[in-house]
């Protein structure tokens, strides 16, 4: 489980985030949702230790992060931030490669390239491994790099808007692969996602962030409530049910 005491971050004398606490739960899929600006990216980072807070502590399975050696952490903890740069001309292949690296420290071995050969078919790259990364559309390079998170084989997974440049038929196949991850593997999962039907559909447990606090938390069931949705966003948002689903009809 992961669990966030007090956490403040400031920059420029601004706070970000505020105090803010709250646990994770093991084996699920958490989606931090809210408007831009709200401190998701921020927090999340916090917890991967990216990032210093100023104030408080995040634990992971009873270990408190900072005091973590960091080749260990790498084999418990993984992110995927929102921008992704690499300054040197990668394949697919060689990048979902370096998601081995704080097992392998760079001499790749036969579990090591079953890890990478599996992430590679799980995020249907297989006739592209071979293909530069600047030779790919937006949302296929962002395939190749949560390959690479999947390849590091982690427990705790954290992935900042995975679905930034991704069609309708991919973003649903990286939510359902997810799925697959905590169902079968009881990996577990947090993300920063935008999309409130995507939490809604394929969230076990939503944290919903306003000017750098949380303001309300809970099962998928509890947040998709019309109010607790107005709160949030300062918006009329009605409530579908379609296929056991509770969707967001925010259009109008």
């Amino acid at each position: 489980m992961v669990e966030v005491q007090g956490i403040t971050k400031q920059y420029g004398g601004k706070n970000v985030i505020e105090n803010i606490s709250l646990k994770i739960p093991k084996g699920k899929i958490t989606s931090f949702i809210g408007p831009n600006g709200a401190g998701k990216s921020t927090l999340l980072s916090v917890i991967s230790r990216l990032i210093k807070a100023d104030e408080g502590n995040v634990w992971i399975d009873d270990k408190e992060v900072s005091t973590c050696n960091s080749n260990e952490l790498a084999k418990k903890v993984s992110i995927l931030k929102q921008a992704n740069s690499i300054n040197i001309r990668l394949t697919v292949k060689e990048l979902v490669c370096f998601g081995r690296f704080p097992y392998s420290q760079g001499r790749l071995k036969k579990e090591d390239w079953l890890h990478i050969e599996e992430a590679i078919e799980y995020m249907e790259l297989k006739d592209m491994e071979d293909m530069y990364l600047d030779q790919l559309s937006g949302g296929q390079k962002q395939r190749a790099f949560i390959a690479m998170v999947i390849a590091q084989n982690t427990e705790y997974i954290l992935l900042d808007e995975p679905l930034n440049n991704l069609d309708m038929k991919h973003s649903v196949q990286i939510m359902k692969v997810l799925q697959r991850l905590v169902k079968d593997l009881n990996k577990t999962v947090v993300i920063v996602i935008h999309d409130i039907n995507f939490a809604s559909c394929y969230s076990d447990y939503i944290v919903a962030l306003k000017d750098g606090l949380v303001i309300s938390e809970g099962t998928k069931e509890a947040m998709m409530q019309s109010d607790v949705l107005k709160k949030i966003y300062e918006m009329e948002m009605p409530i579908q049910t379609i296929n056991d689903n509770k969707i967001c009809v925010y259009f109008s």
